[in-house]
């Protein structure tokens, strides 16, 4: 079902808020603290952010704690709105409307929303015991953020032994690493059985991490962890080896241990791990020649008006991006309903599909906007730019729609040095840019193919599993 609700318009109020949240929002002079893309169009300030997380429409929920991610700790660093914002959710975790399930974007399968706030509390305590040299944020809002870490650790005790599993284990990944803080060492003892007992042998590959970093950090031997893990991981290739050979013998039964091994619900990108995942994009080395920018084609002749007529500069509109959060007036886990206001024109093609009883939509065409919105769960998660029609969307200056695909692809890849394992490619040979959220696909105009920029959430990096039908077969 598509949530009806309209930009803009505070269907749940901060008011609605726990009492001590609304005491601590009300407290804090959030116009003196930007966030990520604080004062952007169509983006939410912190207080609206915050109100939307108890919403009543899961939607607004979802977005909500996707928008906590995006913009309060975009790129794995905090901002001076981030440990404010920590605080009062903080307040939350304990109200029973953080009972409600879904699924999140930054994790695998259904969770209540307390077990993901407390992912997030997680994601924010492994950044702050970070250093300003490993890229995490201004000296200031990393001192802030460590400063609220006692408060936070007072706040979250509780759900260490929670019923639920899920919240258990996301409460002790978040202790465990608030933990770091001088402070709350007389602590350790405490928790560490339990990080070693339980979030150790989780499912979920980054609490695993978490347990024998922070196990090591407390002078704990973690052998039999590290042996565990690397038999784990081994057995996995040779099952997915087996898996993927139909000429080789069990690839029946290696598929059916794969079926039956627990879902690795680890975020996509996992924040904290490794510290050149943080860093900046270093520029290009000073020895190596920059790269030549890609150049949009120059558009059809004045009065050609055939069907692969491309846009003249001149007649295409000019949009922003800003990784993970949005591309012109558009913003990740908009509504059909908001999409079609932003843009000020109906769709002229709808396309669902159906699961089990349920119509999901798909994707939505905008021609004279010459974008198409692709949906999952009905929330925008994917924005593909048309070659021919599309707005022009640069970086760094340079244009990514309606170029020769080779010259996007090779000013993107040679521009900066990437952090490791950034740069993946599809089934088809379209470049992904992880740190970015941009897909560089190739759409036919008459004799020549010019660059489709798609602009995805983590969860869509992988093309071959995320993109529909619709859009692989698109030309």
């Amino acid at each position: 079902m598509i949530n009806e609700t309209a930009p803009g318009l505070p269907d749940d109020p901060a008011d609605s808020l726990p009492p001590a949240a609304q005491v601590e929002l009300a407290g804090t002079a959030w116009e003196e603290l930007p966030h990520f893309c604080t004062g952007r169009h169509g983006v939410p300030d912190t207080p609206d952010i915050l109100g939307a997380v108890l919403a009543k429409a899961p939607a607004r929920r979802v977005r909500a704690v996707g928008d906590l991610y995006r913009l309060l700790l975009n790129q794995a660093r905090v901002f001076p709105a981030t440990a404010p914002a920590a605080l009062v959710v903080a307040r939350l975790v304990d109200d029973p409307r953080t009972l409600a399930e879904d699924r999140w974007e930054r994790r695998a399968g259904r969770r209540p929303l307390r077990a993901e706030l407390l992912n997030w509390l997680a994601s924010f305590a492994d950044i702050a015991r970070l250093d300003v040299e490993d890229g995490v944020g201004a000296a200031q809002d990393l001192a802030a953020a460590r400063a609220a870490r006692p408060v936070l650790h007072n706040r979250i005790a509780e759900f260490c032994e929670d019923d639920d599993r899920l919240v258990k284990e996301a409460a002790l990944a978040a202790t465990a690493l608030l933990l770091a803080d001088p402070a709350l060492t007389s602590s350790v003892p405490r928790y560490a059985p339990a990080v070693r007992t339980i979030l150790a042998v989780s499912a979920d590959s980054y609490y695993r991490w978490i347990a024998r970093e922070r196990l090591v950090a407390w002078g704990e031997d973690v052998t039999g962890l590290l042996a565990a893990e690397r038999e784990h991981r081994a057995a996995l290739d040779r099952a997915h080896a087996l898996a993927d050979d139909p000429f080789g013998e069990g690839q029946e039964q290696a598929i059916r241990w794969l079926k039956e091994q627990p879902e690795d619900t680890a975020a996509p990108e996992r924040l904290g791990r490794r510290c050149e995942d943080r860093t900046a994009r270093a520029q290009a080395a000073p020895h190596e020649p920059a790269p030549e920018p890609p150049v949009a084609d120059p558009g059809s002749e004045p009065g050609y008006l055939g069907p692969w007529r491309i846009a003249r500069e001149e007649e295409r509109a000019e949009w922003a991006f800003t990784p993970y959060v949005g591309v012109g007036p558009l913003r990740f886990g908009m509504t059909l309903r908001e999409i079609t206001g932003a843009l000020g024109e109906e769709p002229a093609v709808l396309t669902h599909s159906r699961h089990g009883e349920d119509q999901q939509l798909n994707c939505a065409d905008f021609a004279r906007s010459g974008i198409r919105a692709l949906f999952e769960e009905d929330c925008l998660g994917c924005v593909a730019v048309d070659a021919l029609a599309g707005p022009q969307v640069r970086l760094d200056g340079a244009p990514l729609t309606g170029c020769l695909p080779s010259h996007v692809e090779d000013w993107l890849v040679r521009r900066t040095t990437m952090p490791s394992g950034s740069l993946t490619y599809s089934p088809a040979a379209d470049p992904v840019l992880a740190d970015l959220g941009l897909a560089i696909r190739s759409q036919r105009a008459g004799d020549v193919v010019l660059s489709r920029p798609l602009f995805l959430l983590h969860s869509w990096l992988d093309l071959w599993h995320s993109l529909p039908s619709e859009e692989w077969n698109y030309s």
